[in-house]
């Protein structure tokens, strides 16, 4: 089941697939009804967007490796507002920074799934959604993260 979420990042498709959220994507998709996972998902977007939210609270499954399920831990674990770097969650999992990046490219559950408060040690880095850059500085910028950005 995938529903649409109106955002001022553009409109989310999330879906959900055995009582998890499984995908948030920029790229439409064939809409199903609402469950109440995905009714839950609604709420805590709206929340999160108008400012009532800063942690999201839904079952997530994330399809992919071990690795890519690590990194996405790991993204979850920042917190709002803050940032990391793909060295900072390399040096902790013990990896190469590129390996980080190309997870955080592959975030099945971006905005849920925080990758856009990962940056590059130089950088911001990328951002598969879509927009790029953009979105992630408006997501940044949204949190009070973007003091560094300016």
């Amino acid at each position: 089941m995938t529903i649409r979420v109106e955002s001022p990042v553009g409109p989310l498709y999330v879906s959900e697939g055995d009582g998890a959220i499984t995908r948030v994507s920029w790229r439409s998709a064939d809409l199903g009804e609402e469950t109440p996972v995905l009714a839950e998902a609604r709420a805590q977007l709206g929340e999160y967007f108008d400012g009532k939210r800063q942690a999201f609270d839904l079952p997530l499954f994330v399809s992919g490796s071990d690795f890519q399920r690590q990194v996405c831990a790991a993204m979850s674990a920042i917190p709002f507002g803050e940032t990391r770097t793909y060295g900072d969650i390399a040096r902790d999992l013990g990896v190469p920074a590129q390996a980080v990046g190309q997870a955080c490219g592959g975030n099945p559950i971006p905005v849920i799934i925080p990758c856009h408060r990962v940056l590059g040690a130089n950088s911001l880095g990328g951002f598969s959604g879509e927009g790029g850059v953009e979105t992630k500085v408006a997501l940044l910028r949204h949190e009070g993260a973007a003091g560094l950005l300016i």
